[in-house]
């Protein structure tokens, strides 16, 4: 039996992906908390958690777009296609977002304000287009002789608009609990409270979109509600309740580490029924993986370069992480 290339590069894209929402979503997330914190100091020692290590996260989505590129070409064109527009939002919201970091220790006093409100703005974008084009991916793109079959604003209805707020909320939980344990005193206490609300609100909308998701598409309710496959995806909402309970039950006592675990089960398990839901399908709803890899001469060519450089990834952001662990507080910091 042969290797299915067409499934490892399936796999390392989604690896790639989720590495990119955990390790982007809480420094997007902190972008998102600024209007809460205005005091400068504050806004210091936010930034500063992540200043060492934030340009490294966005590796991950490189890996994701330059793997479905190789492996999926298809799945790339169509795709991009469908939705040019919120990914050049999105792009946009994070060019605005990464000339912030940089600028905003070098401005001076009266000028500062200008790049927060950068910082604030191409995180909001950046995070709510993300979700958006989520949404219109879940809804399905239609394809026609091998290519995008639809409108320009395709992308654009209640469905993908909610995912978009939805994606917000869960980046400003990981930011929170991020800071909870990266941070110490009223800042920290702060991150506390606003983690409360940001829980909530998240669970609210996965329950939202674990309902409307099967009603608007009959396809992921088969999946869903058929035997035996009901009996494998029961426990995903039972480990989303736990992961719930265990994240606001360690709000409560001293804990600064396991927030920000209990924040990362959460959206794992978002992930994860993202994952049953769409599973084997590059282009919702019907082109799988196998329809839209390349050739295998081209996968296992491009396979070989992934093999050699993922560790190397995985290699230096561990290392990063390492070097900058600890609690980052005011009037220190990375510049």
């Amino acid at each position: 039996m042969g290797i299915d290339l067409a499934l490892i590069w399936a796999l390392i894209i989604v690896f790639g992906v989720m590495m990119y929402v955990v390790m982007d979503g809480f420094d997007l997330g902190i972008g998102l908390l600024f209007p809460f914190m205005p005091d400068r100091h504050d806004r210091d020692v936010m930034m500063n958690t992540v200043a060492p290590v934030w340009d490294g996260n966005e590796t991950w989505l490189v890996l994701g777009g330059a793997g479905l590129l190789a492996a999926f070409p298809l799945a790339y064109a169509v795709v991009l296609s469908a939705l040019y527009l919120p990914v050049i939002l999105m792009l946009i919201g994070l060019v605005f977002r990464g000339v912030a970091f940089e600028f905003r220790f070098k401005a001076s006093d009266n000028r500062r304000h200008f790049w927060d409100k950068a910082f604030i703005g191409g995180s909001l974008l950046a995070t709510f287009f993300q979700g958006v084009t989520l949404g219109a991916y879940i809804n399905g793109i239609p394809v026609k002789d091998g290519a995008f079959a639809g409108g320009a604003y395709d992308w654009l209805t209640p469905f993908s608009l909610f995912t978009g707020v939805a994606l917000i909320a869960a980046y400003a939980l990981l930011g929170s609990t991020w800071l909870v344990m990266k941070t110490e005193g009223e800042l920290q206490a702060r991150m506390r409270r606003l983690t409360r609300v940001a829980a909530l609100a998240v669970f609210g909308f996965v329950v939202a979109i674990s309902i409307w998701t099967p009603l608007a598409h009959s396809a992921i309710a088969e999946r869903w509600f058929t035997l035996p496959n009901l009996f494998w995806f029961a426990p995903v909402p039972v480990l989303v309740a736990v992961a719930l309970v265990s994240l606001l039950r360690s709000l409560r006592t001293e804990s600064h580490a396991r927030p920000f675990v209990s924040a990362l089960a959460l959206v794992f398990l978002g992930y994860t029924g993202l994952g049953i839901s769409l599973w084997p399908n590059a282009i919702p709803p019907s082109i799988t993986i196998w329809q839209a890899a390349s050739p295998p001469q081209s996968m296992g060519f491009a396979l070989v370069g992934a093999l050699l450089i993922i560790p190397v990834i995985l290699a230096y952001t561990a290392w990063s992480y390492y070097v900058f662990r600890g609690k980052v507080r005011h009037g220190e910091g990375y510049h």
